[in-house]
């Protein structure tokens, strides 16, 4: 069974996902870092793959991406670099990125190496639906990858379901129209919306993402969905952590789940 829809089954609620940027705040941090996350107790770790134009992101995760890609970072570095990791990580790994990486790589290379190495699944914001359907689904079920797609305030009702018919598991959904890191907390505004995907009792668990940052940010946001994901704030503490972020990555997510236990 995939690890994702394993995770799920077992743990329906308050589920944590981290992502950070491959080759980031240096080029052989990948690996550390997501052992990091392991040893801390994230539920499901999102690897970012450097690309040039991320454009779903905001300023902070651009310039991971940057740095990353300057330190020499490519898609054949961190095959390289995930090899193995299963003999440590036993969380959900996603690789999440854009599609022209992966379609110079080659998409059964690409899905092949995912495979070796681990990974479970796949975000891929610029890929249209139709084209994954018609063109690469069965390549991802060959080797065991879900594709895990967004859905936005401005979803229709009848593409979520779609999506929701389409996916196997979670969606993940995009908390606002910005892009990511772009948020101060969380609105009215965005709680409509999550309460308005609430009561479509969809299929597929879903996680919140954009804007979530913190403890508050984190239970809000479980309250509406089956938890949720922090990507910009997790490459800020890296950022300060001046490499060494082992003991800082405990802290916070610890921070996140029970602030109260962190002295």
């Amino acid at each position: 069974m995939n690890r994702i829809i394993q995770l799920f089954q077992e743990k329906p609620q308050h589920v944590l996902n981290i992502y950070f940027t491959a080759g980031f705040p240096e080029l052989n941090d990948t690996l550390p870092v997501l052992n990091a996350l392991q040893q801390a107790g994230a539920d499901l770790i999102e690897i970012g793959m450097p690309y040039s134009d991320p454009v779903a992101d905001g300023e902070t995760i651009q310039q991971s991406n940057q740095q990353a890609l300057d330190n020499g970072m490519s898609l054949r570095v961190l095959f390289d670099q995930l090899a193995g990791c299963r003999k440590t990580v036993t969380a959900p790994i996603l690789l999440m990125g854009y599609i022209n990486p992966v379609l110079q790589y080659g998409i059964d290379a690409f899905c092949r190496k995912c495979q070796e190495v681990g990974v479970d699944g796949l975000i891929l914001p610029d890929m249209p639906i139709e084209v994954y359907r018609r063109e690469y689904k069965a390549i991802f079920e060959q080797y065991g990858l879900l594709n895990i797609f967004l859905i936005t305030p401005q979803t229709t009702e009848t593409r979520i379901r779609q999506i929701d018919e389409w996916s196997d598991g979670f969606i993940y959904m995009v908390s606002s129209a910005s892009t990511t890191g772009s948020q101060t907390g969380v609105t009215e505004e965005m709680l409509a919306y999550f309460r308005r995907i609430q009561v479509m009792n969809l299929r597929n668990p879903r996680l919140i993402g954009f804007g979530i940052k913190d403890y508050e940010t984190f239970s809000t946001a479980c309250q509406y969905a089956n938890g949720a994901i922090i990507g910009s704030a997790f490459i800020r503490l890296l950022q300060q952590a001046g490499g060494q972020y082992e003991e800082a990555i405990k802290t916070y997510i610890q921070s996140v789940r029970q602030p109260e236990t962190v002295q």
